[in-house]
């Protein structure tokens, strides 16, 4: 009897799925791991110094290692199923000299482990020439240093599938929810974390649709398509149709609905502004670069995603809406 239990242990590690997940502190990176670890997968997160982190998953393996080290990824992705590519440098700082240099160490663990690469994927990719109306086989012409980059990164992926490395893609619109860091646009201009709303700056214009994708149901759409791993192309690319705004008036409404104050003053953004402290910082430059995707909508086609899934995760505008001014302690 002890034998038989020894051996039926042994038999589910053996089948014990394993993500290896890059970025597990972040937005879209925690709550991928968190779903995908309530999906039954053990989780290894690396981080250059999980000792010092105050908040952490404890159902999560925490590895020390950096993703800029190539040795540090490829040892992390041993045994692994799944490598979760949801790093990112901070801000908007030095992408062009790290973003590449991860996906390639990324590449590598998974071209050694066997594991399937998921991308978090953004609209960065389209230029003006690709709108309104985006799908997955719309030109990619960007006119952003940031976009030319996120081809770039993709392209990288879809050259190693032809020997044999698996990737999954998910684009989506602006981030918002749990976790939404300081570069979303909803934290960085429509409200400010930590205090009540008491006026929003909207980036956009009144009739111009916006698309928008709640963080959580990104991350369930992605688990979702994990799970027909077996069903998908070595190089697979699928778009969220999200939370879209259709007149640029939906994302303000829910948020004074949230608040229960109607009466809260919008302003536009100052664009105008941004061309004399752009030269000055890299993250207004990079804002300025984006202003295109808010003078016309945007609006992405999820029939591909619907081909597989049957049916795209939503969570409704007013709950996702409140759930994130309340992580973002707004309300």
């Amino acid at each position: 009897m002890v034998v038989n239990r020894r051996t039926q242990q042994e038999s589910k590690m053996s089948e014990r799925r394993i993500a290896l997940v890059l970025g597990a502190t972040g937005g879209i990176g925690g709550e991928v791991a968190r779903q995908i670890a309530g999906e039954g997968w053990h989780v290894r997160a690396l981080h250059r110094q999980p000792a010092k982190l105050t908040a952490r998953d404890e159902r999560f393996e925490w590895q020390q290692g950096d993703a800029m080290n190539r040795d540090d990824v490829v040892a992390a992705s041993h045994g692994a199923q799944l490598i979760v590519h949801a790093v990112n440098p901070p801000g908007y700082k030095n992408w062009a000299a790290l973003v590449l240099p991860m996906i390639d160490n990324t590449i590598a663990a998974a071209r050694a482990s066997g594991a399937r690469i998921l991308l978090p994927g953004t609209v960065y990719n389209y230029g003006p020439d690709a709108l309104p109306l985006l799908s997955e086989t719309s030109p990619q012409n960007p006119v952003t240093r940031k976009g030319a980059i996120r081809v770039e990164l993709e392209r990288h992926l879809k050259n190693a599938s032809a020997d044999g490395v698996r990737s999954l893609v998910v684009r989506a619109g602006d981030f918002f929810g749990p976790g939404s860091t300081g570069n979303s646009w909803l934290s960085s201009a429509l409200v400010k974390p930590g205090k009540p709303v008491q006026s929003m700056f909207y980036p956009g214009n009144r009739g111009v649709g916006h698309q928008w994708a709640y963080v959580p149901d990104v991350a369930r759409t992605m688990v979702q398509l994990v799970e027909r791993e077996r069903t998908l192309p070595d190089f697979a690319t699928y778009q969220m149709l999200g939370h879209w705004d259709a007149d640029g008036t939906r994302m303000i409404d829910a948020i004074k609905h949230a608040t229960d104050r109607p009466d809260i003053k919008v302003r536009a953004f100052p664009w105008w502004a941004l061309p004399a402290i752009a030269p000055f910082s890299e993250t207004f430059r990079e804002l300025l670069e984006m202003r295109y995707l808010w003078k016309e909508p945007v609006h992405m086609n999820n029939t591909a995603l619907l081909n597989v899934l049957g049916e795209e995760p939503h969570t409704p505008w007013d709950e996702a809406v409140r759930t994130t001014l309340a992580a973002l302690r707004c309300l």
